[in-house]
């Protein structure tokens, strides 16, 4: 549902650190058994969960221990010294901590500021599912002003979740399989074009099954929040210091639920709405809304910027274009390659993120000016990126594992027609494509689980939340949600501004107040409204 690979290109980042002896893990285990009592779970899911935070306690004990062997990253990582690399060894399935382990990777560069001004470690996670935090550290390495200050008092530290890059992979499909174009235009014409799409999910789903079954049951939120533990364990941190962006911010959201006493700082960039009544499937429905009026927003700053880009003075004759060369390219594909598919797939960018913004316009003005090269270029897959194609196959295995084994998803057909007929005819330009790509969860062949319940836990600290209104990925009303359910939290809301992941974006009103957070722990005594970071210019 959020920043995902297929979408966009990611939805969708040195010092020595010494192993500490505490045993991280032996802070208080979470247990069901207090909502048992309230009538809140059944007996026998409460059973579930006590063995999962039990066996949760067990494997953090053992990382406490055991602590990261760091080393220099291996070399087709592409993660340069001073940055260091580890693993940290997880259970496979929380309720058996003594059966199979899996592996994780990690990644960190130690404080810049002196061993008296070190907090800790600040772990990250960009989002997805299926993202990889390990670009995290490369922050203090490119020297982001941003972030200079936070990394005078913090080692960054980056890991990619169970399932994703070199932690466990998993895989749904061949890679070179998956990236290959021109694909079905995701707007059915027919009843025949969305039986034909129908099949193409179901055959993705057992694809997962046959690939990676043996991971599927355990690729859920609440399983990679234990991991974050895990992670926050071996490191050798009493509490977690955590930035989480897009999908990220679930993945915090579902953490400080099951390990409340377990956080010293928690940075919610960008929110999944978490309620589970939105996890996954409504979710979904909103972000299609949220796309195409943050489209427009786009379409309007190019019809501004006419004399550059030469689409159109208004929206409405923007917007003709857009239809103009999505039809161009369902009769016949750009270059061979490049139909309306790839153009969603290129566009998106877009409304996700207006750093792209100039570069998307440029590329098709060059196209409506007769030079279609650079679009066709920058729309096509690249097949002979071997490297590239895996990880974006990966990360959309584990974007559609995860959401699928989050939450029970409808297997009504007609449900799935009717709300995406409904939302395409005022919402078409993400609408079915996000249907399509989300419809393998109808034929799941693993367990489906409920939800967490995201909530307050006794001992939580308050927490920060930075969200901005015209948000496409995840949309304005999550970061009220999250807000109303942490008790003690503060929203930071960035009004008429629509990026996603904006603590990463210059703007002081947000930047100073993320700052004051992580460095002094002080929040403002009020909710914040801060006016919108600069639009870009061409």
């Amino acid at each position: 549902m959020t920043t995902r690979t297929r979408r966009t290109v990611t939805f969708g980042s040195a010092g020595t650190l010494v192993a500490a002896t505490l045993i991280a893990g032996a802070l208080a285990a979470p247990s069901a058994s207090a909502d048992v009592r309230a009538g809140q779970v059944p007996a026998k899911a409460a059973a579930a969960k006590d063995r999962e935070a039990a066996g949760a306690a067990v494997a953090a004990r053992r990382a406490a221990k055991k602590g990261i062997s760091w080393k220099d990253c291996p070399e087709d990582w592409g993660i340069a010294k001073p940055i260091q690399c580890g693993w940290v060894t997880v259970p496979l399935d929380y309720a058996k901590p003594n059966g199979k382990q899996i592996k994780l990777a990690v990644d960190r560069i130690g404080n810049t500021g002196s061993k008296g001004e070190r907090q800790g470690a600040l772990l990250y996670n960009p989002g997805g599912p299926g993202a990889s935090g390990l670009r995290f550290p490369t922050r203090v390495t490119t020297k982001n002003k941003l972030w200079e200050k936070t990394a005078k008092a913090y080692d960054f530290v980056g890991f990619e979740p169970r399932g994703v890059g070199h932690s466990t992979p998993i895989s749904c499909v061949d890679p070179q399989e998956f990236v290959k174009a021109p694909k079905l235009d995701p707007v059915p014409d027919s009843a025949a074009d969305k039986r034909a799409q129908r099949k193409l999910a179901a055959e993705y789903a057992q694809g997962c099954k046959e690939r990676s079954g043996w991971m599927l049951p355990h690729m859920t939120t609440p399983n990679t929040a234990r991991d974050l533990d895990v992670i926050r364990a071996a490191l050798g941190e009493k509490k977690l210091n955590y930035l989480g962006v897009s999908y990220g911010t679930y993945l915090g959201a579902v953490y400080a639920t099951l390990f409340p006493t377990h956080v010293r700082r928690m940075v919610f960039d960008s929110v999944v709405n978490p309620s589970t009544k939105k996890i996954w499937y409504e979710a979904n429905l909103d972000q299609d809304v949220a796309f195409e009026i943050r489209l427009k927003d786009w379409m309007t700053w190019v019809a501004k910027y006419d004399s550059t880009f030469h689409l159109g003075d208004t929206v409405e004759k923007v917007q003709a274009q857009w239809t103009k060369l999505r039809a161009t390219a369902k009769k016949d594909p750009l270059g061979g390659v490049v139909g309306p598919a790839e153009l969603v797939s290129y566009f998106q960018s877009a409304p996700y993120y207006d750093s792209t913004w100039v570069s998307i316009a440029t590329t098709w003005s060059k196209y409506v000016a007769g030079d279609p090269k650079p679009l066709i270029e920058a729309a096509s897959p690249d097949l002979s990126d071997i490297a590239g194609n895996k990880a974006s196959e990966n990360s959309n295995a584990v974007y559609t594992a995860v959401e699928c084994a989050d939450a029970k998803w409808p297997t009504s057909w007609k449900k799935w027609d009717r709300d995406n007929t409904r939302i395409h005819k005022d919402h078409p330009f993400m609408t079915w494509a996000n249907a399509w790509m989300n419809l393998p969860c109808a034929t799941w062949p693993s367990k489906q689980h409920k939800p967490v319940e995201v909530k307050t836990g006794k001992g939580l600290p308050p927490t920060l939340i930075a969200q901005a209104t015209r948000d496409a990925a995840t949309p304005y009303p999550g970061g009220v949600e999250l807000h109303k359910r942490l008790k003690g939290s503060r929203l930071i809301t960035e009004k008429d501004a629509g990026s996603h992941g904006i603590t990463n974006l210059e703007n002081p009103c947000l930047n100073q107040r993320v700052d004051n957070y992580l460095l002094n722990g002080k929040l403002d005594s009020r909710d914040v409204t801060c006016t919108p970071h600069a639009t870009p210019k061409p």
